[in-house]
C-alpha cells in the first residue's frame, strides 16, 4: 500500500509571515517533540537574497539593516531628482512606488511576487518594530531620521527636513480632534509602516492574512500615542480586529494556513495572542463585556484556568497572627514546556541571565523603605509568625509566557470592571503577585507587572516610597542594553505596555504626589506635556513662568493647536482657543470643548450646545463631553437632544450614575415613567447614597403602579437623610392604592378552584406585606420626631386599614391637636382642614362606641365638638361648621339613646 503523500510545504511568503509574527510572540518550545522546521533557503529569484536578508535582520532585531535592504527597491524615481517638495507629496510618491514594485512584471503570482511581497512586508514590520524599540521597549538608539534612507540619497536635500517631516507625521497620525500626547521619536516610521502594509493589502486581499493583524497593531499603537480616545480610530480598530480574528482565532485555520511550518502546539500561541490583543483593544475603549469574552477565549486557548481563594498568611514583616490573604490559583491543562528565551544559540544563555536579573526595579523584601511584604508569606496553619520560616500551601505553578500575559490582561480587566476605590488595588494584587512569583518572564511582561504594582502601591502611604523607587529603577531599566532588542519585543503587543513617554509621565505624576515638583517639572518640559507643566507651575505659584514658556514655544511652532489651548487654559482667554481652531483648520476638538464650557459659564446655553455638537462630531468617544452636551441641551430646553446625549454618555461609561439620574429625570419630565424607572434602577447602583435620586425613584415607581418599589425607595430616602426627608404625597398615594378593594378574581372563568384560591391568598399576603412596610415607615418617622398633621392622618388611616380603631382614634386626635394654633380660628382654609379631620375623629369614636357599647368615646366626641363650635363662631356660615353642628346633634342622640 502506497504511503500517503505529505502536504506541500507553504511558500516563501507564508514562511515570511510566520517568522515575522514569531518575532513578537513567545518562541516555540525547545523541548517539543516536534520542533518547527529550520528556515528554508533563500529563493533563487534575484530578489530572494534581499528578501531573506531583510527577514533575517528583523528576526535579529537589526531593524535599520532590514530597512536598508528594502529601501533601494521602494524609493520613487523622484527621490534622486532633487529636494522633495513636501512630506505629503513624497510619501504619496512612495506609496505609488511601493505598489508598482509589488506588481512588478509578473503580476501577483509566482516566486517573484512572493519575494517582492516578503521584502515589503519585512520593511513594514522593521519600521513598526523600530518605532516600538525607540518608544516602548528600549533601549533607545540612533536611527536614521527617515525610514526610507539609503546611501544613494543626497544628505543635503534632507538635512533640514527631519523636524518638519516629523511634525507632518504627527499631524498625519493624529485623528480628527486628537493630538499626539507627548514627545515621540520616529513618527515617520509608523506612517511608513502603515503605508507599506496598506499597499500589500490592496494587492493581495485574499492572501497574506497577517497584514490585517499588523494593521490592527498599528491602529492600536496610533491610539496609544494620542491624548484621548478617537472615534474614527475605534472604527478602524474594529475592522482590523474582526479580520484578524476571522483568520487567526481558530486553531484549525491557523494550522491549515501554515501547515508544516508550525511546531508542536505552536498554533495555540497564535490563537491565544489574537484573543489577548483583541481583549486589550476592547479594554482600551472601555468595552468591559467584549473584553471579558476575548480574554476568556484567550485563557481557554492557552489552557489556563484562574481562581481566587483565601489562604492564611502574613502581609507585614512584624505581623504576629496569620490573616486570610487573597491568592490566585492557576490551573493549566497543557504542560508548560521551556520556551526559547533567546534569539539564537549564542545569545540564549546571556539573555536568560539578563531576564532573571531584570528585576532591579523591585526592591528586596528586607528593604528599609517599608515593612510591607511584596508578596504575602503563606502558611498551612495559623501557628507560625511572619518572621519564621513559612510553608507554601503548594508549589508555585510555572506559567508559559502567553499564560503570564493572559494573567496580566485579566488583572487589567479586573481593574476596569471594579469601581475605583481602595479595594480595587487589593483585587488586582493576586494577579500581580502571581506573575512576581514566576522565575522567568519576558521583559515586557515583567515590566507591566511592575507598573501595575507601582500604580497599586503608590495609592498607599506605607508603600508609596517603595513605589517611587521602583518607578525610577524601571525607567532606568528601559535604557539598559540587556535584554537585547529581539528579546524585548516578545509579547509587546500581547500586554498593555505603556509607551515610554507615558511611563515617564506616570513617573512625573508620582513625583508630584510625593511633593517633588521640581523634578516632575523637568520631566514634563522634556516630554512637552504643557498641561502637566502648567499644573506644576501653579503648584509652585509661578503661573507667569508657564505663560512665558508657552509663548516661547509658540514662537518656534506657531501652528501647534495644543500650545494655543494650553495658553487659553492658563489665561482664561477664549481668543487663544479660537486661534487653536484656526491653526488646526477647525479640527481641534479640545478647543471646541473649551469654548463650549466658556459659553456655558456665560449662560449662553444655545451656543454651548452647538459647540459641543461640533466637538463631538470630531471625536465622539468623550464621555464627559456627552454629559456636558446633555446638560447644555437641557438648559436650552432641548430635552430630546439632552436624553440622547446622556444616553451616549452611559454607553461609553456605563458607571456614570449622574448621567443615569439625568436620563431618568428627563423621562420624568416627559411623562415616560417606565423608562424613568429603568434609568433610576441603574442610577442607584452607582449613586446609592444620594437621597435625592431615591426620592425621584419613589415618585416614578408609584406612577408605574409598583408600590413595593416605591416604599423601598421611600425607606432609603429616610435612612440616607437621617429621617429628615420624606414626601407625604407619595405615602398618601401609596396608602390610597392599598385602601382600594382587592382586585376581583373572576371565578367563573377560572377552571381550577384551587388556583383561584391560591391567587386570592397571594394577593392578600402581598397586600399585608405592603401595609406592614408602610407601617414601618410611619413608625420610623414618628419615633424620630418628624411627625406632622399629614403623617398622623396617614398613621390613622393605616391603623384603620389594619382594623385597630383605638389606635386610629389616638392618631386622629394627635392630628387634630397638631392643627390647633393661634391662627386656626382666623384662617378659613385652616379651619376647613381642622373641621374635616374632626369629623373623621368623631366618626371613629362613634364606630368604637357602636362596637363596644362604651359611652366614653361619645362623650369625648361631644366635648371636642362643643369646643370647636364655640371657638369657630366666625365660620358659622360655612358648610364645615354646619357639618360639625349636625355631627354634634347625632352624637347627642346616641348618648341619649344609650342612657
Amino acid at each position: 500500500m502506497a504511503a500517503t503523500a505529505a502536504p506541500p510545504r507553504p511558500g516563501f511568503l507564508r514562511e515570511a509571515e510566520l517568522r515575522l509574527l514569531r518575532c513578537t510572540l513567545p518562541s516555540p518550545p525547545t523541548s517539543s517533540s516536534a520542533p518547527p522546521p529550520p528556515p528554508s533557503p533563500a529563493p533563487a529569484h534575484p530578489l530572494g537574497a534581499a528578501a531573506a536578508a531583510a527577514l533575517a535582520a528583523v528576526e535579529a532585531g537589526d531593524y535599520e539593516a532590514a530597512l536598508a535592504a528594502a529601501a533601494p527597491h521602494l524609493l520613487p524615481a523622484s527621490a534622486s531628482d532633487g529636494p522633495p517638495a513636501s512630506a505629503s507629496r513624497f510619501y504619496a510618491d512612495l506609496a505609488a512606488a511601493a505598489l508598482a514594485f509589488l506588481r512588478g512584471d509578473g503580476g501577483v503570482d509566482g516566486e517573484g511576487f512572493e519575494c517582492r511581497c516578503a521584502l515589503v512586508l519585512s520593511a513594514a514590520v522593521a519600521a513598526l518594530l523600530a518605532f516600538t524599540q525607540q518608544n516602548v521597549t528600549g533601549p533607545s538608539r540612533k536611527f536614521p531620521a527617515f525610514p526610507f534612507w539609503t546611501s544613494s540619497l543626497d544628505e543635503g536635500w534632507y538635512s533640514n527636513l527631519d523636524s518638519t517631516w516629523d511634525a507632518w507625521a504627527s499631524d498625519s497620525l493624529a485623528s480628527f480632534g486628537s493630538h499626539v500626547h507627548g514627545k515621540f521619536s520616529l513618527l515617520q516610521f509608523i506612517v511608513f509602516a502603515e503605508l507599506l502594509f496598506t499597499s500589500i493589502r490592496s494587492q493581495v486581499p485574499s492572501d497574506c492574512l497577517s497584514v490585517s493583524w499588523w494593521l490592527f497593531r498599528i491602529s492600536m499603537f496610533q491610539q496609544n500615542i494620542l491624548d484621548e480616545l478617537s472615534s474614527s480610530l475605534f472604527d478602524q480598530v474594529q475592522v482590523y480586529k474582526n479580520k484578524m480574528l476571522d483568520s487567526f482565532a481558530d486553531l484549525e485555520k491557523v494550522s491549515t494556513y501554515w501547515g508544516l511550518l508550525l511546531g508542536d502546539g505552536e498554533g495555540s500561541y497564535f490563537v491565544s495572542a489574537a484573543f489577548l490583543e483583541a481583549g486589550i483593544a476592547e479594554y482600551k475603549y472601555g468595552r468591559v463585556d467584549a473584553s471579558r469574552l476575548h480574554l476568556d477565549r484567550a485563557q481557554e486557548a492557552c489552557g489556563l484556568q484562574l481562581y481566587l481563594t483565601g489562604i492564611l498568611g502574613f502581609r507585614t514583616i512584624h505581623q504576629v497572627d496569620a490573616k486570610s490573604q487573597m491568592v490566585l490559583v492557576t490551573k493549566t491543562d497543557k504542560p508548560t514546556a521551556d520556551e526559547g528565551q533567546g534569539t539564537g544559540p549564542a545569545a540564549m544563555h546571556s539573555d536568560v541571565a539578563a531576564l532573571k536579573n531584570a528585576r532591579s526595579s523591585v526592591p528586596v523584601e528586607s528593604d528599609e523603605f517599608c515593612d510591607i511584604l511584596r508578596m504575602p508569606r503563606l502558611v498551612q496553619d495559623g501557628n507560625a509568625s511572619a518572621g519564621e520560616s513559612t510553608t507554601e500551601p503548594s508549589a508555585k505553578m510555572p506559567l508559559s509566557a502567553i499564560q503570564q500575559a493572559a494573567v496580566l490582561a485579566q488583572c487589567l480587566h479586573v481593574s476596569r470592571r471594579s469601581r475605583s476605590d481602595e479595594m480595587s488595588g487589593w483585587e488586582m494584587a493576586p494577579y500581580i503577585e502571581s506573575i512576581d512569583s514566576q522565575d522567568e518572564s519576558y521583559f515586557v511582561v515583567r515590566s507591566l507587572c511592575d507598573i501595575l504594582r507601582i500604580r497599586w502601591e503608590s495609592t498607599r502611604s506605607r508603600t508609596k516610597q517603595r513605589a517611587l523607587l521602583m518607578m525610577e529603577n524601571l525607567v532606568e531599566d528601559v535604557g539598559k542594553e540587556f535584554p537585547v532588542v529581539a528579546q524585548r519585543v516578545k509579547l509587546v503587543f500581547g500586554v498593555h505596555m505603556p509607551t515610554f513617554p507615558a511611563l515617564r509621565k506616570e513617573h512625573g505624576e508620582l513625583l508630584i504626589s510625593c511633593g517633588i515638583v521640581g523634578e516632575a517639572l523637568d520631566i514634563f518640559k522634556d516630554l512637552e506635556l504643557w498641561d502637566n507643566l502648567i499644573y506644576c507651575y501653579r503648584l509652585l505659584g509661578k503661573v507667569s513662568d508657564a505663560v512665558s514658556l508657552i509663548n516661547a514655544r509658540l514662537s518656534v511652532t506657531p501652528n501647534d493647536p495644543r500650545l494655543w489651548c494650553s495658553l487659553g487654559d492658563v489665561t482664561n482667554n477664549d481668543d487663544h482657543y479660537k486661534k487653536a481652531l484656526e491653526v488646526s483648520n477647525n479640527k481641534s476638538a479640545r478647543a471646541m470643548r473649551s469654548l463650549a464650557r466658556s459659553a456655558y459659564n456665560r449662560n449662553d446655553f444655545y451656543t454651548s450646545k452647538i459647540l459641543w455638537e461640533s466637538a463631538l462630531a470630531l471625536n465622539s468617544l468623550f464621555p464627559d463631553g456627552w454629559f456636558a452636551y446633555g446638560t447644555a441641551a437641557w438648559k436650552d430646553k432641548d430635552l430630546g437632544k439632552a436624553v440622547d446625549a446622556f444616553s451616549r454618555a452611559v454607553q461609553i461609561d456605563p458607571e456614570n450614575g449622574e448621567a443615569w439620574n439625568n436620563i431618568a429625570c428627563l423621562h420624568m419630565i416627559r411623562g415616560k415613567s417606565q423608562a424613568a424607572v429603568h434609568a433610576f434602577r441603574e442610577a442607584v447602583k452607582f449613586k446609592r447614597n444620594s437621597w435625592e435620586i431615591w426620592d425621584n425613584y419613589s415618585k416614578v415607581a408609584l406612577d408605574t403602579g409598583n408600590v413595593q418599589l416605591t416604599l423601598e425607595a421611600f425607606k432609603m430616602v429616610l435612612n440616607l437623610s437621617s429621617n429628615k426627608r420624606f414626601n407625604v404625597d407619595v405615602l398618601d398615594k401609596a396608602m390610597a392604592v392599598l385602601e382600594k378593594p382587592a382586585h376581583h378574581v373572576d371565578t367563573q372563568e377560572a377552571d381550577p378552584i384551587s388556583n383561584t384560591s391560591d391567587d386570592a391568598n397571594k394577593e392578600a399576603r402581598q397586600s399585608n406585606h405592603l401595609l406592614d412596610m408602610i407601617g414601618d415607615i410611619l413608625q420610623q418617622i414618628v419615633r424620630n420626631g418628624g411627625s406632622n398633621a399629614e403623617i398622623w392622618g396617614l398613621y390613622a388611616r393605616w391603623h384603620k386599614t389594619k382594623g385597630n380603631l383605638m389606635a386610629c382614634s389616638e392618631a386622629l386626635l394627635k392630628q387634630v391637636r397638631s392643627l390647633q394654633g393661634s391662627g386656626l380660628w382666623h384662617d378659613q382654609q385652616k379651619f376647613t382642614k381642622y373641621a374635616q379631620d374632626s369629623l373623621q375623629l368623631c366618626k371613629v369614636y362613634m364606630e368604637i362606641s357602636a362596637s363596644t357599647g362604651s359611652r366614653r368615646e361619645l362623650l369625648s366626641a361631644e366635648m371636642h365638638l362643643k369646643s370647636s363650635l364655640k371657638q369657630g363662631m366666625d365660620f358659622s356660615d360655612t358648610e364645615e361648621y354646619k357639618a360639625l353642628r349636625c355631627c354634634l346633634e347625632e352624637i347627642k342622640n346616641l348618648i341619649g339613646a344609650s342612657a
